[in-house]
């Protein structure tokens, strides 16, 4: 299975820059390297901010924008956008019985199972009782999953960053699903940092991916302030078979120079003089 993992493409009304950069360029970059050279890839997964304001013209575009790709795309809410502008873009939407953008599809023998972590005019992120209620069904119907949200839905070790986290009163019970399902779920993958950030939570292996925006600059002192820089983009390519997990992280914007050489030893050995 090979799934291209897109986050935090922050688009604006056309013609609006967001942090200097021209979001839709950016994005339109992406999804050029995609089609060029990966469209073997079974899904694209945006793990939201679709959208920077949370316009209807912001979600037009990205209408416009993901309407001819290899493979089918899988749309998540981010903290940056309106569910209600969302739907109305795309009233096809699966979501759940209370209107949250949750949904779920099995895949070469994997759920994938998408989340709505999100909570209007907050950054941080939200999965209430309700919420995990539909989870832990979608968990105990399947062998195996893979999960992929917005929101870390843990604690990252950076005051500022962590602030706009899943909210403590909603980590328990989340950790707890998580917990109790660790033995099916592969892999946790989520946005919302900016940055690149591995480990495990709750016995699972998760994975950030950069913004094809600005990035962002961890600190971990800094308890109030995010930092962040218009340096160079990537998304993610993962490829997953039943006991492995690989994540390439795909630079796309780079125009300059490319040197290749061969794998041989001899390919890598210091040149000799001339005398």
């Amino acid at each position: 299975m090979k799934l291209v993992h897109i986050s935090d493409i922050h688009l604006t009304v056309p013609g609006e820059r967001m942090g200097g950069l021209d979001p839709h360029r950016r994005f339109a970059q992406a999804l050029d390297e995609v089609r060029a050279k990966h469209a073997d890839a079974d899904r694209i997964i945006i793990t939201g901010d679709l959208t920077h304001w949370g316009e209807p013209q912001a979600y037009s575009a990205l209408k416009d924008a993901v309407f001819d790709l290899p493979c089918p795309v899988r749309l998540l809410m981010g903290n940056h956008d309106d569910r209600s502008n969302f739907l109305a873009a795309f009233p096809d939407q699966p979501r759940d019985a209370n209107g949250y953008v949750n949904y779920a599809e099995d895949l070469h023998g994997t759920r994938l199972i998408y989340l709505d972590t999100t909570a209007p005019r907050t950054h941080a992120g939200h999965f209430g009782a309700d919420r995990v209620a539909w989870l832990e069904k979608q968990l105990e119907s399947c062998k195996r999953a893979r999960l992929f949200m917005h929101h870390n839905v843990m604690t990252l070790g950076q005051p500022a960053e962590d602030k706009i986290a899943l909210v403590e009163p909603d980590r328990s019970a989340f950790a707890d699903l998580l917990r109790k399902h660790a033995d099916k779920i592969d892999y946790l993958h989520f946005g919302h940092i900016h940055a690149i950030c591995t480990g495990t939570y709750c016995g699972i292996p998760f994975a950030s991916v950069r913004s094809t925006g600005n990035q962002s600059l961890p600190d971990f002192t800094e308890t109030e302030l995010l930092h962040g820089a218009p340096m160079a983009p990537t998304f993610a390519v993962i490829e997953a078979s039943e006991n492995t997990t690989v994540i390439h992280d795909i630079p796309f914007t780079w125009d300059g120079p490319v040197f290749s050489s061969g794998t041989g030893w001899e390919d890598w050995a210091k040149p000799v003089a001339a005398e």
